[in-house]
Order: C-alpha cells, then structure tokens, then sequence
C-alpha cells in the first residue's frame, strides 16, 4: 500500500513539473492591437480591395491587415509572380505575439485579386509600380512601413527598394 501511495505521489510530482507556462509578448490589458473599431476596414475583417492603375486600365488587388501597430506595419510580397498570400499564413502564429501590424497583399493576376488576360502587365517595373499604389492606399510609410518579399516577392522588394528608397523603414527578403 506504501508502495502505491509512492507511486501515486511520484506521478503527480511529475505531472506538475512538466507544466509549461506559454507566455506571450502582447499584454493582454493592450487590446489596441486586436482593436480595430477605428479603421475603415473593420466590418470585413481588415480586406481591403485597393484600385490600381495600369497602362491598360484600371484593376483592384486584394489586401488583409491583420493587427493594429502604428509604427511596424509589413507588407508581404509572395512569390510567382501568380502566387498567393496563403504562403504566409503561417505568420499568424508568429507575428501577433509580437504585435506587428502585417498586411497580406495578392499581386495583380493571382487568386482574390484581378485577373487580366493581358500579358503586357506581367512587367517588373509596372508591379513596383503596384506596389506603390499599394503603399500610398494602405497610408504605409518610411516612419512604418517593412517590406517583406519570397521568392519572386524579394526581386519585387528589390527593385522596389531601389526606386522609392525613402518610402519605407526596412526591406527583408530571401
């Protein structure tokens, strides 16, 4: 019977001591983060489609802001080009513990954005280009604004880079 009540103590010390403590950088008492009664977006969900001009008229692209920081704010360029945003869905996991303010963002011709037939559009120059107009419309700026690109998504930030240097805080890309 000793022996059993020793067991029983051993197993639920153990228990106890494997307890983890998930803790978190948001502070639970700062809901500015997850507030977004202010922002114009707020009934659908942070979607924002935003109209962009091109040489052959004008389309709309599809945005998501997730969060609220007033001084990190990352938009997030996907590979392809003709890719989604879904490759980063995974940063749901990671960035709102941090508290930044990301922006999924579909390229002209892939998945909720639109899709136009012409070919001419699939341009280098006209996508920074886009991707300027996107800046402006989200009200991203050099006090805020990182720019985070993949694949096809970090020439994009490249080259965007090299032509509006002083319109963002910080470029990442790989």
């Amino acid at each position: 019977m000793k022996t059993n009540l020793l067991y029983i103590l051993l197993f639920t010390f153990v228990l106890t001591a494997c307890k983890t403590e998930i803790k978190t950088s948001i502070n639970t008492s700062d809901s500015d983060y997850l507030d977004s009664s202010q922002n114009a977006d707020q009934y659908l969900g942070g979607i924002k489609m935003i109209p962009i001009s091109t040489p052959k008229g004008e389309f709309n692209v599809w945005t998501k802001r997730v969060g609220n920081n007033p001084t990190m704010k990352v938009l997030l360029l996907h590979g392809g080009p003709g890719m989604t945003h879904e490759i980063y869905e995974s940063f749901d996991g990671y960035f709102p513990n941090e508290g930044i303010e990301y922006y999924y963002y579909d390229q002209l011709g892939s998945y909720y954005s639109d899709q136009p037939k012409d070919l001419s559009l699939w341009d280098l120059d006209r996508f920074v280009e886009e991707v300027e107009q996107v800046r402006i419309a989200l009200g991203l700026t050099n006090d805020n604004f990182y720019l985070y690109g993949q694949s096809w998504g970090g020439i994009l930030g490249m080259q965007y880079a090299l032509k509006y240097q002083a319109a963002f805080k910080r470029i990442d890309y790989f």
